[in-house]
């Protein structure tokens, strides 16, 4: 363990395993005081008592929550303020892919509900613990290049297919994170996102049926580990040498190209009041 990130404290979303589990990891050893959020208490636990095994003097704590329920959600961070004054770093890694078209408990459509909404609403709640130096993560996905935000039917009700769902919540991931990093930048707030590259990870794995299971065995030999994946992220959330970098989309540890409507102003703007008015919030620390 170095001392880094000694005194700093992070959340990582989706943290009982794959990139989630890796990124806690690397945290933690480098001294920071990780709060894993997990919706599922047995894998969290779990994940949670494996960790410490490996080495017990990380200091980690376990706190549940649903990202695809805003009470959850409300209520994570209201555990959070209770017992910490302040948050350095976010790492919003969870991710949900579906083949067929479900719904969050607002009636959103599942992935654009939990991989953006549900990361909106959990860092506008917190953000206000965050200040000079904080750093937000967002785990995005090369996949926003294919996306559109279809605005008119944003649950997809008509037309709905794994990719257009899956591509239109990673471009929200993008515009996100450049549009509070505009707003967060007189705070000293930096917020970065990052592809992984293709990672053999449970994102695809259906939990009841084990669907895909199969299909992410054939192919694990051709992907990347969950280490090499979470890779960007740790170093976005920890290097001195992104400090003051703000706004930007990396790949393997480097600014990289996004796409044209993923570097839309307007656009990005527009996302964040609609997603504003999702989760019913008013104002909020990043107004102007």
């Amino acid at each position: 363990m170095d001392d880094m990130l000694k005194n700093k404290t992070a959340i990582v979303t989706g943290a009982n395993s794959g990139m989630g589990m890796a990124t806690v990891r690397a945290l933690s050893d480098m001294g920071a005081k990780v709060i894993m959020l997990c919706r599922s208490e047995k894998r969290g636990t779990q994940a949670l008592e494996k960790l410490l095994t490996e080495d017990s003097s990380r200091d980690l704590e376990l706190i549940l929550c649903d990202l695809g329920n805003y009470g959850s959600i409300r209520a994570f961070a209201n555990i959070v303020r209770r017992s910490h004054d302040h948050i350095d770093i976010m790492v919003n890694n969870a991710g949900f892919i579906s083949l067929d078209r479900q719904e969050t408990k607002e009636g959103l459509e599942r992935q654009f509900g939990i991989n953006h909404i549900g990361h909106f609403l959990l860092t506008m709640s917190l953000i206000d613990l965050m200040g000079e130096g904080g750093r937000i993560v967002n785990v995005a996905s090369g996949a926003h290049k294919t996306g559109k935000i279809h605005f008119d039917d944003i649950n997809l009700h008509k037309g709905f297919n794994v990719i257009k769902a899956y591509s239109q919540s990673k471009l929200a991931n993008v515009l996100f994170t450049r549009e509070l990093a505009r707003r967060v930048k007189d705070r000293g707030i930096t917020v970065n996102c990052c592809h992984p590259g293709a990672v053999a990870t449970n994102i695809g794995i259906d939990r009841e049926t084990g669907f895909g299971k199969t299909v992410t065995g054939l192919l694990k030999p051709f992907f990347q580990t969950p280490e090499q994946g979470a890779r960007t992220a740790i170093f976005l959330a920890s290097d001195a040498s992104v400090a003051d970098v703000t706004g930007e989309y990396f790949y393997k540890c480097k600014i990289a190209k996004s796409s044209k409507r993923s570097k839309d102003p307007e656009l990005a703007a527009r996302l964040f009041e609609f997603s504003k008015e999702l989760v019913g919030i008013q104002r909020s620390e990043t107004e102007e």
